[in-house]
């Protein structure tokens, strides 16, 4: 029985350990997930809370794994894990049937379950929590250890500033659809042999002679129009088709026309500025931006694309009160927040792979990338004559692009630099991890030898 308890411990503490990590890399999508809860709860006034919530939920979760395996404070540990798995899979079961949202969010973007598998998988840990439970009054802590309660701290520390290091930047690691590296036109294709969404289609039908309804269905639904009436069809969905890793991206003009194909096969370089919220967006970020959208005018290769979610009355306002020269491209608010976890956040696009992507905090003024670009606007912009650029403020004649610079040349530098620091980042994170692993490890020839002496 010993044995299957300490298996138990383990199970657990592998699950939770993924559960936490995944969620502390990404706490904004962990916050998206709160605030679906929150709206289909009708508890709109904790909406505040959901980032809070969701590093807390993290760093609790990847605890809780760390000192399941561990073995510290086993009582308190039990009772704990007990009380949030059985909130835990009473919830699931409620979501499962009633299904308001389509992914509990329980692995992140990591890992998608239906509601239905979340509450399967519930249930299967469930019975690894009742082993646990039932013998908590003949166990004691495993290790003795003076540090335990500080060591508890560390990792609840060291999660929540995970969280805000990925807050502040991007994601250390980027488990959905847009990663760096992905063909966006690929990601969208549908596979010839793919399954398709099976439906069952109801027909309701009144008889004109008795007044009564009936349900037929497309294979036997009556053909006499003088004795039956149509009332209303409903259609379930049986069996859920394939569905292509991104299947959302659109993007719109002002004036309504997609130009979602003309971006994803511009063999030029794309930058996307995404900024699902303008109200909420930093405005500094923004304000920086007329550089940009002036670059294009003097490159061959080079493209600013501008994309929000907020509405035309918020875009006129942000704009004069930032002074924004440029006009915004209209995509889905939950496709901008998967694209890019940053408000404004960046995206490198070229021929529609995404190149690199940057935090607003991150991302290079456009110095950086060539100092003599600031000057080259500025010397275009004088030199054009004022009743041209009078033309084409008034929508008469298209922006006049001369190839002046090279920003394939600078791109590639930059975006070189970008990946030095990512794969950097990733390696110390991949560190730390490994002086926790040690630190697990090196307790366990201590957790087995003290289960031989009891």
């Amino acid at each position: 029985m010993k044995s299957i308890r300490l298996i138990s411990r383990f199970i657990l503490g592998f699950v939770f350990i993924l559960s936490g990590f995944v969620k502390a890399i990404d706490p904004l999508g962990s916050s998206y997930k709160f605030t679906d809860y929150f709206y289909v709860f009708q508890l709109g006034f904790l909406d505040s809370l959901s980032l809070s919530l969701g590093i807390f939920l993290a760093a609790f979760e990847l605890v809780l794994g760390i000192v399941l395996i561990l073995g510290y404070q086993k009582k308190i540990t039990y009772w704990t894990l007990f009380l949030f798995m059985g909130f835990f899979t009473i919830l699931t079961f409620f979501l499962a049937i009633y299904n308001p949202v389509t992914d509990c969010g329980c692995f992140g973007d990591a890992i998608i379950l239906t509601n239905w598998q979340t509450f399967l998988k519930n249930i299967i840990l469930m019975i690894f929590v009742f082993l646990l439970f039932y013998g908590r009054r003949r166990v004691k802590n495993v290790l003795k250890s003076r540090h335990e309660k500080g060591l508890i701290v560390f990792f609840f520390i060291a999660s929540i500033l995970l969280s805000l290091h990925c807050i502040r930047h991007l994601p250390l690691i980027d488990f959905r659809a847009y990663d760096v590296g992905t063909s966006i036109q690929e990601g969208m294709e549908i596979p010839q042999d793919a399954p398709m969404d099976e439906f069952s289609t109801t027909l309701i039908y009144r008889n004109l002679e008795t007044g009564d309804t009936d349900e037929f269905t497309l294979a036997n639904y009556p053909k006499d129009t003088l004795k039956w009436e149509f009332v209303n069809s409903e259609s379930k969905l049986i069996s859920k088709g394939y569905e292509p890793p991104i299947h959302d991206f659109g993007l719109f003009d002002k004036d309504g026309f997609e130009i979602t194909d003309e971006l994803l096969t511009d063999p030029g370089y794309n930058l996307m500025m995404v900024s699902y919220d303008l109200e909420n967006a930093d405005q500094e970020a923004l304000a920086l931006m007329n550089d940009w959208y002036k670059l294009q005018n003097i490159s061959g290769d080079f493209t600013f694309i501008p994309v929000t979610s907020s509405g035309t009355a918020t875009q006129m306002e942000i704009s004069q009160e930032l002074g924004l020269d440029f006009s915004f491209y209209i995509a889905d608010e939950i496709m901008l927040k998967t694209v890019v976890r940053s408000n404004p956040g960046f995206v490198l696009l070229k021929n529609g792979i995404i190149i690199a992507k940057w935090a607003h905090r991150d991302f290079p003024k456009i110095e950086e990338w060539e100092s003599s670009w600031i000057d080259l606007i500025d010397q275009f912009e004088a030199e054009q004559d004022p009743e041209i650029l009078m033309l084409i403020e008034e929508g008469y004649m298209d922006v006049i692009q001369w190839d002046i610079i090279d920003f394939d040349k600078s791109a590639l530098q930059i975006v070189a630099e970008k990946n030095s620091k990512s794969l950097a980042m990733k390696n110390w994170m991949i560190f730390y991890i490994s002086i926790i692993l040690l630190l697990i490890l090196l307790q366990l020839p201590r957790v087995a030898s003290s289960k031989r002496h009891r």
